[in-house]
Protein backbone atom coordinates (compact mmCIF):
# COMPACT_ATOMS: atom_id res chain seq x y z
CA UNK A 1 0.00 0.00 0.00
CA UNK A 2 1.74 3.90 -1.12
CA UNK A 3 1.49 6.35 1.30
CA UNK A 4 -1.25 8.03 -0.50
CA UNK A 5 -3.45 5.15 0.15
CA UNK A 6 -2.55 5.04 3.56
CA UNK A 7 -2.95 8.50 4.55
CA UNK A 8 -6.69 8.16 3.14
CA UNK A 9 -6.65 5.18 4.78
CA UNK A 10 -6.00 6.12 8.00
CA UNK A 11 -7.28 10.33 7.62
CA UNK A 12 -9.84 10.40 4.70
CA UNK A 13 -8.54 12.76 3.26
CA UNK A 14 -5.35 13.87 1.22
CA UNK A 15 -3.25 17.15 0.47
CA UNK A 16 -0.38 16.99 -2.09
CA UNK A 17 0.74 19.77 -4.60
CA UNK A 18 -0.10 17.59 -7.92
CA UNK A 19 2.67 16.34 -11.06
CA UNK A 20 1.79 16.16 -14.65
CA UNK A 21 -0.25 18.46 -17.20
CA UNK A 22 -3.26 16.17 -17.48
CA UNK A 23 -5.65 18.63 -15.78
CA UNK A 24 -4.30 22.03 -17.38
CA UNK A 25 -5.41 24.84 -17.46
CA UNK A 26 -7.30 23.94 -14.16
CA UNK A 27 -4.29 22.86 -12.20
CA UNK A 28 -1.22 23.26 -12.35
CA UNK A 29 1.95 21.37 -12.02
CA UNK A 30 4.39 22.10 -9.16
CA UNK A 31 2.14 24.76 -8.27
CA UNK A 32 -1.51 23.96 -7.25
CA UNK A 33 -2.53 21.92 -3.59
CA UNK A 34 -5.05 19.40 -4.26
CA UNK A 35 -7.57 18.12 -1.78
CA UNK A 36 -8.73 14.94 -1.90
CA UNK A 37 -11.34 12.62 0.52
CA UNK A 38 -12.90 9.46 0.52
CA UNK A 39 -15.81 9.37 -1.56
CA UNK A 40 -18.79 9.20 0.31
CA UNK A 41 -21.28 7.52 -2.85
CA UNK A 42 -20.20 7.26 -6.07
CA UNK A 43 -18.76 9.99 -8.21
CA UNK A 44 -20.60 12.22 -10.12
CA UNK A 45 -20.82 13.42 -13.98
CA UNK A 46 -17.57 16.11 -13.51
CA UNK A 47 -15.77 14.97 -10.53
CA UNK A 48 -12.60 15.21 -10.87
CA UNK A 49 -11.43 11.28 -9.69
CA UNK A 50 -8.39 10.11 -7.92
CA UNK A 51 -7.44 6.74 -8.81
CA UNK A 52 -4.57 4.28 -9.24
CA UNK A 53 -3.44 2.61 -12.74
CA UNK A 54 -1.12 0.53 -12.23
CA UNK A 55 1.70 1.98 -9.96
CA UNK A 56 0.67 5.66 -11.12
CA UNK A 57 -1.49 8.07 -9.08
CA UNK A 58 -4.10 10.38 -11.29
CA UNK A 59 -6.19 12.65 -11.24
CA UNK A 60 -8.68 13.36 -14.21
CA UNK A 61 -12.69 14.38 -14.66
CA UNK A 62 -15.78 11.80 -14.93
CA UNK A 63 -17.10 12.17 -18.58
CA UNK A 64 -19.81 9.50 -17.78
CA UNK A 65 -20.46 7.35 -15.22
CA UNK A 66 -21.61 3.65 -15.76
CA UNK A 67 -23.17 0.71 -13.69
CA UNK A 68 -19.74 -0.45 -12.60
CA UNK A 69 -17.16 1.87 -13.66
CA UNK A 70 -16.36 5.41 -15.26
CA UNK A 71 -15.17 7.10 -18.29
CA UNK A 72 -12.94 9.47 -17.50
CA UNK A 73 -10.66 11.97 -19.23
CA UNK A 74 -8.07 14.35 -18.47
CA UNK A 75 -8.81 18.62 -18.97
CA UNK A 76 -5.92 18.17 -21.16
CA UNK A 77 -6.14 15.30 -22.68
CA UNK A 78 -8.26 13.45 -25.46
CA UNK A 79 -8.75 10.13 -24.43
CA UNK A 80 -10.98 8.48 -22.39
CA UNK A 81 -10.13 5.70 -20.34
CA UNK A 82 -12.63 2.90 -18.17
CA UNK A 83 -12.22 3.12 -15.16
CA UNK A 84 -13.52 0.36 -12.80
CA UNK A 85 -15.73 1.65 -9.26
CA UNK A 86 -12.45 -0.64 -7.74
CA UNK A 87 -9.66 1.56 -8.56
CA UNK A 88 -11.21 5.08 -7.36
CA UNK A 89 -9.57 5.84 -4.37
CA UNK A 90 -10.94 9.42 -3.60
CA UNK A 91 -12.55 12.73 -5.35
CA UNK A 92 -11.27 16.30 -5.78
CA UNK A 93 -13.25 18.78 -2.93
CA UNK A 94 -11.37 21.80 -3.34
CA UNK A 95 -7.56 22.53 -4.61
CA UNK A 96 -5.55 26.44 -3.66
CA UNK A 97 -4.17 28.07 -6.25
CA UNK A 98 -2.37 31.01 -6.48
CA UNK A 99 -2.98 31.14 -2.19
CA UNK A 100 -7.02 31.31 -3.51
CA UNK A 101 -8.94 28.35 -1.71
CA UNK A 102 -11.33 26.63 -4.48
CA UNK A 103 -14.69 24.42 -3.78
CA UNK A 104 -15.91 22.00 -5.92
CA UNK A 105 -19.04 23.31 -5.25
CA UNK A 106 -18.27 27.02 -5.71
CA UNK A 107 -20.62 28.54 -8.59
CA UNK A 108 -17.23 29.57 -10.69
CA UNK A 109 -15.61 26.24 -10.42
CA UNK A 110 -19.07 24.68 -11.74
CA UNK A 111 -19.23 27.26 -14.52
CA UNK A 112 -15.55 26.03 -15.71
CA UNK A 113 -16.50 22.08 -15.50
CA UNK A 114 -19.57 22.79 -17.82
CA UNK A 115 -17.63 25.40 -20.29
CA UNK A 116 -14.96 23.41 -20.26
CA UNK A 117 -16.47 20.54 -21.16
CA UNK A 118 -18.76 22.11 -23.88
CA UNK A 119 -16.13 22.99 -25.61
CA UNK A 120 -14.26 19.95 -25.55
CA UNK A 121 -15.08 19.21 -29.65
CA UNK A 122 -13.23 22.74 -30.20
CA UNK A 123 -10.49 21.96 -27.88
CA UNK A 124 -9.89 18.41 -29.88
CA UNK A 125 -10.16 19.38 -33.72
CA UNK A 126 -7.48 22.36 -32.68
CA UNK A 127 -4.66 19.56 -31.22
CA UNK A 128 -5.97 17.55 -34.36
CA UNK A 129 -5.18 20.06 -36.38
CA UNK A 130 -1.84 20.84 -34.60
CA UNK A 131 -0.56 17.12 -34.97
CA UNK A 132 -1.34 17.04 -38.09
CA UNK A 133 0.52 20.26 -39.14
CA UNK A 134 3.47 19.44 -37.15
CA UNK A 135 3.46 15.57 -38.60
CA UNK A 136 3.58 17.94 -42.36
CA UNK A 137 6.22 20.03 -41.09
CA UNK A 138 8.29 17.65 -40.28
CA UNK A 139 7.89 15.67 -43.25
CA UNK A 140 8.91 18.75 -44.95
CA UNK A 141 12.26 19.62 -42.80
CA UNK A 142 10.55 22.87 -41.52
CA UNK A 143 9.70 21.88 -38.19
CA UNK A 144 12.50 23.56 -36.66
CA UNK A 145 11.09 27.12 -38.12
CA UNK A 146 7.48 25.97 -36.86
CA UNK A 147 9.19 25.89 -33.36
CA UNK A 148 10.57 29.27 -33.58
CA UNK A 149 7.56 31.03 -35.06
CA UNK A 150 5.42 29.38 -32.42
CA UNK A 151 8.24 30.18 -29.59
CA UNK A 152 8.58 26.81 -28.74
CA UNK A 153 10.27 23.67 -27.94
CA UNK A 154 8.10 20.90 -27.40
CA UNK A 155 6.25 21.33 -30.73
CA UNK A 156 6.51 17.06 -31.54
Amino acid sequence: MSSFEKLLARDGVLVYKIKGTSMEPMLRQDRDLVVIRVPASRLRKYDVAFYKRGELFILHRVIAVKDDFYLIRGDNTYALETVPDSDVLGVLTSFQRKGKHIETTSKLYLFYVRFWNAIYPLRRLRFRVRRRLIRVARKLGLLPIIKKALGRRDAT
